[in-house]
């Protein structure tokens, strides 16, 4: 399997990269606001489409 300072490098590297993404997201959340207005109309509709597909599945099986 992984070694020890395998295993506590990729969780040390997963904490560290969490942290600069948002950091970097903090950082840029202005204009994220800017250029993707409606982006969670997108989203939303995304997961109600995924939710009509796993419903029609249930319902005829």
């Amino acid at each position: 399997m992984f070694s020890k300072g395998q295993i506590v490098f990729g969780v040390l590297f997963a904490i560290v990269f969490a942290i600069i993404i948002g950091f970097m997201y903090r950082k840029d959340l202005k204009l994220h606001k800017h250029h993707f207005k409606g982006s969670l109309w997108v989203l939303l509709a995304f997961i109600g489409f995924i939710g009509l597909i796993v419903a029609i599945k249930v319902i005829f099986k």
